[in-house]
C-alpha cells in the first residue's frame, strides 16, 4: 500500500506535540514496546523527522543511551502533513544500508539542522553535504525498488498498532523486568535519566548467595 494510502485510512494521524503537553498514550498492543535481544533495557522512539518536538528529544535520548550504554530503537510515524519527513526517513535508511552508526548520524545531523531545511530541496542539498563530508557516494535514486519506502511504511503502521499518535512518542522498555515492563517518558528532559535507572534496577540480576564457611573442627 502506498504511504499516502495508508496514511489516509489511518484511524488517527501522527501529530507533532511536546509530549509534556498531551495526553499518554493508550497502548493497544506491546508488541513493539520491548528490549532487542540481549538487552535488559532499552528506549523505544516513534518519531518524525521534520517533527520539532522530536528534535528538541534528540539530545536527551542520545545522551541517555550513551550513558546508560543501552540499545535507543527508532521507529519512523510519519506525520501526514509533513513535506519532506518522508523522503529524510527513505534517506535515513538507506544511509543505515551502507553502515547503522551512519545512518543514526544523519537522523541526529537532520535534527540538529531541521530549522534550515524548510524544503524537498533544501534537504536534498543538505543530504548531499552530508553525504560528501562523510566520503560516501549515493546514488541518483536510493530506492528504486521501494524497499526502504516499503520499511517506513511498516514502522508508521507499527506506531500505529501500538497506539502512537503524537511525535516523538518515547518508551523505556525492560525484559524480565520486577517492575512493569514499559513506561512512557513525557518529559525526556526531566525524567528519563530518572525512568531509565529504575528499569535498570528492576531488571538487575539477583546477587550470587555468599557461600557458607565451613566451621573449623575441634580435634
Amino acid at each position: 500500500m502506498a504511504v499516502a494510502a495508508l496514511l489516509a485510512t489511518a484511524a488517527v494521524g501522527a501529530l507533532a506535540q511536546f509530549a509534556s503537553s498531551r495526553p499518554p498514550t493508550q497502548v493497544l498492543n506491546p508488541i513493539a514496546l520491548k528490549p532487542p535481544a540481549g538487552a535488559r533495557v532499552a528506549i523505544v522512539e516513534f518519531d518524525d523527522l521534520e517533527c520539532p518536538a522530536c528534535a528538541n528529544a534528540n539530545p536527551f535520548l542520545k545522551a541517555a543511551a550513551a550513558k546508560y550504554r543501552i540499545p535507543w530503537v527508532r521507529h519512523d510515524l510519519l506525520i501526514p502533513s509533513h513535506m519532506w519527513s518522508r523522503s529524510a526517513a527513505i534517506k535515513a535508511r538507506w544511509f543505515d544500508s551502507q553502515n547503522p552508526a551512519l545512518g543514526s548520524e544523519y537522523r541526529d545531523e537532520v535534527f540538529a539542522n531541521q530549522p534550515y531545511i524548510y524544503n524537498l530541496s533544501m534537504l536534498n542539498q543538505f543530504t548531499d553535504r552530508f553525504a560528501m563530508n562523510h566520503h560516501v557516494t549515493m546514488p541518483a535514486d536510493v530506492d528504486p525498488q521501494g524497499k526502504l519506502a516499503a520499511e517506513v511504511e511498516a514502522d508508521t503502521k507499527l506506531g500505529q498498532q501500538t497506539g502512537a499518535r503524537f511525535t516523538p512518542t518515547i518508551f523505556v522498555v525492560a525484559s524480565g523486568s520486577k517492575g512493569p515492563p514499559f513506561v512512557e517518558v513525557l518529559n525526556p528532559e526531566q525524567n528519563l535519566d530518572q525512568v531509565i535507572e529504575q528499569a535498570l534496577a528492576n531488571t538487575a540480576p539477583a546477587p550470587a548467595p555468599t557461600p557458607a564457611k565451613s566451621k573449623a573442627r575441634k580435634h
